[in-house]
């Protein structure tokens, strides 16, 4: 079975209310088209423009199709979550999608999508686009094409003045929150299997169906210790108002991609749409609006897993 691996806070409006009340007022991403820019944070928006030599490069039978569903698992602040509306999707990966359209000419639909059910739709041409904080790594590429956008590790967070958790071998004896079908989870069953085999205590791991649930799973100290993408553990500690801190630094660092069928055509015009925002300012300035630069590329490609 080929994991999703999301390198990927919390669902907006349930553990933490603050996350919504936080974002509320921010431009909507949800269900943009070609004509609509870019919006987040802080109010505004961020426009894109066709390119022509990209829009030229869009495979001709979706070119006419003239839309392209985008699938996001919107429980991932600031990456991707949902807006105040309970209907719109917003977040970086929701400011990308939308821009990435505007140059290549297309309406975007986004559509919320459970993580683990998002390859799987590619797969079967239900969606035409994954971008949901998904790592590019050499199992996903053998079902998948990814064009590289982003880059995240692996974060801990404890609840304030909870035990200091630096790597995963200081989870033996502890009670960990993941979520399903992340490399959070593969990662903590893994340890899991070699605290076991060196005769320490055993991890305890809880996994949920959506950051939210695992987020109140710390929250309510049902686990001692929560793991997610290092932009997003860092927004769910800022967003807190001092429930949670950060454990040690982020481990396992590696590149966010774009999901598209495999060998459909359309890596070409997607590459070429993101380095398009690249060059022209919009990519950064998605990327400052949702206080994410930190994960910002200058080389994106096409298939780029190192493992």
């Amino acid at each position: 079975m080929i994991v999703p691996f999301r390198h990927r806070l919390v669902r907006a409006g349930a553990a933490f209310a603050i996350v919504a009340s936080a974002l509320a007022g921010c431009g909507s991403s949800g269900n943009p088209s070609a004509s609509q820019s870019a919006g987040g944070a802080g109010g505004g928006t961020i426009t894109a423009t066709r390119v022509e030599s990209v829009a030229g490069e869009v495979p001709a039978s979706i070119r006419a199709r003239g839309t392209i569903i985008v699938a996001a698992d919107a429980s991932y602040a600031p990456n991707e979550f949902m807006g105040p509306d309970g209907r719109t999707i917003q977040g970086m990966d929701a400011d990308i999608a939308a821009a990435l359209g505007q140059v290549m000419g297309l309406s975007i639909q986004m559509q919320n999508v459970k993580f683990d059910n998002i390859l799987p739709g590619i797969q079967g041409g239900r969606y035409d686009l994954g971008m949901s904080s998904l790592t590019d790594s050499r199992e996903r590429e053998q079902v998948v094409d990814f064009v590289t956008y982003f880059i995240a590790g692996t974060s801990f967070f404890v609840r304030a003045g909870g035990p200091t958790v630096t790597t995963l071998g200081d989870l033996c004896g502890r009670r960990v929150s993941v979520e399903t079908g992340t490399t959070q989870e593969t990662d903590a069953n893994a340890q899991r299997a070699t605290c076991t085999r060196a005769g320490r205590a055993d991890v305890t791991v809880l996994s949920f169906a959506d950051q939210n649930a695992t987020d109140l799973a710390l929250q309510s100290s049902r686990v001692d210790v929560s793991m997610a993408d290092s932009p997003v553990a860092a927004y769910q500690v800022a967003q807190s108002n001092g429930q949670f801190q950060l454990s040690g630094q982020p481990y396992g660092t590696a590149p966010y991609g774009i999901a598209l069928p495999k060998g459909n055509g359309m890596s070409k015009a997607v590459l070429d749409a993101v380095k398009h925002l690249m060059s022209s300012g919009v990519y950064s300035s998605i990327l400052a609006r949702w206080r994410v630069t930190s994960g910002a590329i200058t080389n994106p490609g096409i298939n780029q897993a190192a493992s």
